[in-house]
């Protein structure tokens, strides 16, 4: 088994703004005004919605290759519920991300109903992203030099 390993680094410009840079891509995230930022970017959020429905769009056209139908185009409408108290320092029972994250998948192919249900089911378990989403990933996230 191989295993591929990813990064990202990212550094600090204001108390709300971070530029991530990978693979010599540059991310901008920022927060919206209403919530203390200068809307310079999405906010983290907002790009765990864009992370998974660049991930569904990329095994979705996979996995409707492998089943010999033509994929056109996909359209993802996605939304995520969450409170933001514990984020806010106040006291909650409430996690602190996403309580449900909705994604609505419109397929541009003549392939029928029957097939696509397949199709989504097998991309759902086969993105990676829906996978971190769904499921418990260790997180390490330890103290680096100061300076």
């Amino acid at each position: 088994m191989t295993i591929m390993r990813f990064r990202a680094k990212a550094k600090s410009e204001n108390s709300t703004k971070v530029v991530v840079e990978a693979r010599g891509f540059k991310i901008i995230i920022d927060e919206p005004e209403d919530l203390g930022g200068n809307n310079t970017g999405p906010n983290p959020v907002e790009y765990v919605l864009a992370a998974l429905s660049g991930c569904l769009n990329v095994v979705g056209h996979l996995v409707a290759k492998e089943m010999g139908f033509e994929l056109r185009g996909l359209e993802i409408s996605l939304s995520g519920d969450l409170d933001p108290a514990k984020f806010s320092g106040e006291p909650t029972e409430n996690r602190t991300g996403y309580t449900v994250v909705r994604a609505t998948v419109n397929a541009d192919t003549d392939a029928d109903r029957v097939i696509l249900e397949k199709w989504l089911a097998a991309v759902e378990d086969r993105c990676p992203v829906s996978d971190n989403l769904a499921h418990v990933t260790p997180l390490e996230i330890v103290l680096g030099n100061q300076g």
